[in-house]
């Protein structure tokens, strides 16, 4: 299971990424499923990503990703807006098979003194899937 140290990760299995765009006190952040999470579900065939310019709130349902097996909820990471949804991802979920790190669903934007404590590093991370 990959799990990159460019990346923080939630206990619902999503990877968020901290992009170099701050104006104006917002921080904006890429959002994906985890490598974990797309092995779990097999064969993505719909992703139904939060719409664009809602407000998000942590922790909350925001979509749902689909497989063959089974479907999950999206929980958001972090509070803020959705500022752009990846396309290319929801016209071709299966994407995420091969690159779930490249393949992000969302860019969102939040406070700049948000709070990540909740969020887990690498480390963190690979230690909670390898109990599960």
């Amino acid at each position: 299971m990959k799990a990159p140290n460019t990346c923080q990760f939630t206990k619902e299995h999503l990877w968020v990424q901290r992009t170099n765009s701050e104006v104006q006190d917002k921080t904006t952040w890429i959002v994906g499923i985890t490598d974990y999470a797309q092995d779990l579900l097999g064969d993505i065939v719909f992703i139904e990503p939060p719409k664009l310019g809602s407000k998000i709130t942590a922790g909350q349902s925001c979509g749902i990703v689909e497989s063959v097996k089974t479907g999950a909820d999206l929980f958001a990471p972090l509070s803020g807006e959705v500022v752009e949804i990846n396309a290319a991802v929801i016209d071709a979920p299966e994407s995420i098979q091969d690159k779930p790190y490249a393949a992000w669903i969302f860019k969102m934007e939040t406070q700049s003194q948000a709070s990540t404590s909740h969020l887990m590093n690498a480390e963190a991370y690979v230690g909670l899937v390898k109990t599960a």
